[in-house]
This record gives structure tokens, C-alpha cells and sequence, in this order.
């Protein structure tokens, strides 16, 4: 307990001093979400779902993509993704186990989850969320500067760290998932093929 607080009051004070070094941002040309492949090997069918003014307004993202790729067994699987440019003024990565309970999501299962990308192995955040009688396999972890971070935690340690070394502050939430209509196993392999897929095809 005492070691948790200490990390807690460390990050703030962190983040104080963090949000004082606004003008040291070093400039990025990220490529355009919507570029991004609308094929991810066999979900060779996609659609954009725009989000309504006021849920972009609340999440504050710089650049943003809601698509859902189907295969050719007719799965669905839904990808999110936020960019923020810069998180030194005020708009940060909202957090899933915080949006998604204000939707009327609850986690029934959840914790680190490993998947296999190229020669390395990463580790996400899987939860089984569910609303009335619709479950979901839900993945997700942030991405940019160059690393894939599930952990909160450590996500705000080199958040600030990469603020103060590399003058970056830039970041996204990346988000997967499937409604599960057969038992879970299955959906959660979907979701796992397509996370892997994706981080391979934008890791940087």
C-alpha cells in the first residue's frame, strides 16, 4: 500500500511538472488513421462508424478511427483508436475501465494478456464486458513513441519520461474488440489475431 502511494505521489508530482514544459514539443507526421489498411489479413471487410460530435468533443483526440472488419466467417471485430498529437495541455488517453463502466459495460474477467508480434511478445489488457445479455472480449493498450504499454502506471512513467528526454508527448489508446455469441475461446482468438495483425502493421 505504501509503495503504491509513493508511485501515486510521484506521478503527480510528474505530471505538474510535465504540463509546466509545454513548449518543448518536438514535432510528428503521424499518417492519417484513416489510411490505415481497411484489409488485416482474412477480415477483408470494413466499415467506418463516425462518433457523434459530443463523444469526440468528451474524448479530445487529435485524429481518430472507429472502423469494424469482418471476415469471411461473417465475425465482427471493432477497432478504436485515439490519437493525441500532444498530452500537455489537458487532453490525455481516457481510460477504458473508466469510459466503458460509464456506458453500462461491467468487466466480468479481465488481466494482462500476451500476444506473439514478429520475433517478440507483448503484453495487452484483455477484459470479458458485459451488458444486460451482450458480452464483449474487449483488448486494449496504448501505443506511440516506439512502445505498446498495457499497464496504466507505466504508460504515465514514460509518458513523462519520453516528455523530458525525447521533447514527445504524442500517444493513442488502441482498442479491439468482438461481441461474443459462442463461447468465449473462439472471439477471443479473433480479437487476438486481429490485435496481433494490427501492432505489427503500426508499431512505430
Amino acid at each position: 500500500m505504501m509503495m503504491r502511494a509513493a508511485i501515486v505521489s510521484i506521478l503527480i508530482l510528474g505530471a505538474g511538472w510535465f504540463s509546466s514544459r509545454s513548449g518543448d514539443e518536438a514535432s510528428t507526421s503521424p499518417v492519417p488513421l484513416a489510411e490505415l489498411p481497411r484489409a488485416v489479413g482474412p477480415w477483408t471487410d470494413s466499415i467506418d462508424v463516425p462518433l457523434d460530435l459530443s463523444v469526440r468533443s468528451v474524448l479530445g483526440a487529435d485524429d481518430y478511427i472507429n472502423r469494424t472488419y469482418v471476415n469471411d466467417a461473417g465475425q465482427p471485430v471493432s477497432l478504436y483508436i485515439g490519437y493525441y498529437a500532444s498530452q500537455r495541455q489537458g487532453d490525455t488517453i481516457h481510460s477504458p475501465q473508466n469510459c466503458l463502466p460509464g456506458a453500462g459495460w461491467q468487466p466480468i474477467e479481465g488481466g494482462p494478456a500476451p500476444l506473439d508480434v514478429e520475433s517478440s511478445r507483448i503484453v495487452v489488457n484483455r477484459y470479458v464486458i458485459q451488458k444486460g445479455s451482450e458480452r464483449q472480449v474487449v483488448l486494449y493498450w496504448y501505443q506511440g513513441r516506439g512502445r505498446v504499454v498495457a499497464n496504466e502506471f507505466a504508460n504515465r512513467f514514460w509518458l513523462m519520461f519520453d516528455a523530458a528526454v525525447r521533447h514527445r508527448s504524442n500517444g493513442a489508446l488502441v482498442r479491439v474488440a468482438a461481441p461474443v455469441r459462442s463461447p468465449v475461446g473462439p472471439v477471443s482468438v479473433a480479437v487476438f489475431t486481429l490485435s496481433t495483425m494490427f501492432i505489427a502493421v503500426a508499431r512505430a
